[in-house]
């Protein structure tokens, strides 16, 4: 198991920070201080992107993130996908990559990221719903997998999740260097021969 699991909640900073995305900052913060159990939905773009991912792969990407890689940002899970909360931009840019990423050195379509499940990118004019505190989490059916904890986390742009994303894929695919075996194949014991 990977070691990136804060289920301590929103730090105060984490709260400025996730209100700073929003128009009226102090509304939201005042809201959550009314109704902290209760999520809020708030605008992607300025402070923040979010790209969202079913649950299984958005956790193989995540391990590659903590395993492999420079770790992430704030991470929710909201409705069965992963949330992954990352610099403004990437979701302008991650999708482009992706398609590029899907052509091989010789042209043939979908060799190296067919795996990759389509992900949600939510950007400039998008909103998220954001994971109440995690006292709350069980009421809200979302919840903070690594809770933002400063007013200027750190958060990965598109060309870290795309790293990410693919390498995920590769860990879901087997390869084998041998031929699917036969199944009407007939199979002789030869352990006995003279």
């Amino acid at each position: 198991m990977s070691s990136y699991l804060d289920a301590s909640g929103v730090t105060p900073d984490g709260t400025a920070w996730l209100a700073s995305a929003g128009t009226y900052a102090r509304n939201t913060l005042a809201f959550w201080e009314e109704r902290p159990e209760v999520p809020v939905v708030l605008p992607c773009g300025s402070v923040f992107d979010v790209v969202s991912a079913p649950a299984m792969f958005g956790r193989r990407m995540l391990d590659r993130l903590w395993d492999d890689g420079p770790g992430s940002g704030p991470v929710a899970v909201f409705r069965g996908r992963m949330l992954l909360f990352a610099a403004p931009g990437t979701a302008q840019r991650l999708p482009s990559l992706l398609r590029w990423e899907e052509w091989g050195a010789n042209g043939e379509s979908g060799c190296r990221t067919r795996a990759v499940p389509p992900l949600l990118c939510h950007g400039t004019g998008d909103a998220v719903t954001a994971p109440a505190d995690a006292s709350a989490a069980a009421l809200s059916g979302s919840r903070w997998l690594i809770a933002p904890d400063s007013r200027h986390p750190w958060l990965p742009g598109p060309e870290i999740l795309l790293w990410a994303a693919v390498r995920a894929a590769r860990v879901g695919v087997r390869i084998s260097i041998f031929p699917p075996a036969d199944q009407d194949a007939k199979v002789y014991d030869v352990s006995r021969r003279r």
